[in-house]
């Protein structure tokens, strides 16, 4: 009789096969594969059982419910997985722990403040460098067109289309790719951008369209350090519930601040908000609308919403 494949064999065999359809797990990844050293490590189960999902769950550094209850939910799709060869796997249920999630108000930027930073920015080291126009032109670019943070990074010179206004993002979430059009006040700071960078940078060691001064790509720390760095400067605290402020908050201030506009405008927001969630990239509007939640602003707007439509108002 065969001996039952190693953990981390199994789970390996599961990550190729859900990448092969798309999705990339990152995150799901380094969860499964410490799940694996450590169902390994013990040794005591060949099948995944609740009582090894609890052990492995249990061991996490940070013991509070909240994280137990992610790593099940991480180990459950594996586990349907995992069922189709062996039928004596047990598939964790969610209430093991109550919930994965918990919903954190982010920091929406005001108008005033995207302003300040963006000023502020063109004061960061080295005075004459590349540095300050890369960091201010990338905050200003996910603030107006909420792309994420490795979506502008991965741009290249040729996906950049300045004189037609349009962004090509090849590789989003799920392997998508699609076409972000911008207004003239974003393409006139990124043809000045270009004019600086080439002038600054003669031999690009890659052909990314956002460079360091050393000619490399510029990368995530970076600009998190950047931008947490002018936060400090100007003395601001996060509002909300994160402890610091973050470039995914960028993202989330131009989806909030898109749709409450529609609302100031009397556009229909449902077609709108369809049109939204194709311009971020999201797979499906459901996580389009999960940016409104626990934003006060489109909360109170949802809330009158609901209340006429319950009086039989018209929407």
């Amino acid at each position: 009789m065969n001996a039952p494949a190693s953990w981390m064999t199994r789970v390996e065999t599961y990550l190729a096969y859900r990448r092969r359809h798309g999705f990339m797990l990152s995150i799901d990844g380094a969860q499964l594969r410490s799940f694996a050293r450590f169902a390994d490590e013990v040794g005591t189960e060949d099948h995944l059982t609740v009582a090894l999902a609890i052990a492995w769950a249990r061991s996490s550094r940070r013991p509070s419910p909240l994280t137990w209850a992610r790593r099940v939910e991480v180990l459950r799709g594996f586990a349907r997985f995992c069922l189709r060869e062996d039928p004596a796997t047990e598939i964790p249920p969610r209430s093991l722990f109550g919930p994965a999630h918990r919903r954190l108000v982010p920091h929406i930027y005001t108008d005033s403040e995207l302003s300040a930073l963006l000023d502020a920015a063109n004061g960061l080291a080295p005075e004459h460098g590349l540095r300050p126009a890369t960091c201010r032109c990338i905050i200003g670019l996910l603030a107006a067109s909420g792309l994420r943070i490795s979506e502008a990074l991965a741009l290249t010179s040729d996906d950049v289309d300045l004189e037609a206004g349009v962004l090509c993002i090849r590789e989003a979430k799920f392997h998508r790719q699609r076409l972000v059009p911008l207004h003239p006040s974003v393409t006139e700071p990124l043809i000045t951008y270009v004019q600086r960078r080439d002038r600054l940078v003669h031999r690009p060691a890659c052909d990314r369209f956002f460079l360091r001064d050393d000619g490399h790509s510029a990368n995530q720390s970076g600009i998190l350090y950047a931008l947490q760095t002018l936060c400090r400067q100007l003395g601001w605290q996060p509002r909300g519930d994160y402890s610091h402020h973050r470039l995914h908050d960028l993202r989330h201030t131009f989806i909030v601040r898109s749709t409450l506009r529609f609302y100031e405008q009397g556009i229909d927001v449902d077609r709108a908000v369809l049109a939204l969630s194709t311009y971020v990239g999201h797979a499906k509007v459901t996580d389009t609308y999960w940016y409104f939640t626990g934003i006060p602003e489109l909360m109170a707007i949802a809330a009158d919403r609901f209340h006429r439509y319950t009086r039989g108002a018209t929407q």
